[in-house]
């Protein structure tokens, strides 16, 4: 359904050692670079994650928008929590099942350095 998302980031060599961090965490590469933006997608292709550095930069917190990247596994969504959180995130919801939003969800919520909630979300297809 989506080609790409792309958010605004205050500091671009601060997001991009965040996101290299959290995103390689759960085997997503750098995919492009261009001045003032870069990007990361699944290792082998798919939609791509962009950060666009942002002069004057309002992010609106809990306003209900969440970015929720793919994990392979339970451990890495354990494993982006913690990055993140070394990395400099502000945890949002610990790693954990969610059965509010299904029996087998597995899941975490950060705030990036300037305030965008991420999530890393395991879910089986079964």
């Amino acid at each position: 359904m989506f080609h790409h998302v792309s958010i605004g980031v205050s500091d671009l060599a601060r997001a991009a050692a965040f996101y290299d961090a959290v995103l390689g965490a759960l085997g997503h590469e750098r995919f492009m670079e261009k001045p003032g933006t870069m990007s990361w997608r699944p290792a082998g292709g798919g939609p791509a994650f962009w950060i666009n550095q942002r002069e004057d930069l309002t992010v609106v917190p809990d306003d209900g928008r969440h970015v929720a990247f793919a994990a392979q596994s339970p451990m890495q969504v354990d494993a982006f929590y913690e990055t993140a959180i070394v990395s400099g995130a502000v945890g949002d919801g610990a790693p954990g099942l969610r059965p509010q939003y299904r029996d087998t969800y597995y899941g975490t919520f950060v705030l990036d350095p300037d305030g965008h909630k991420i999530e890393a979300v395991y879910l089986p297809l079964n």
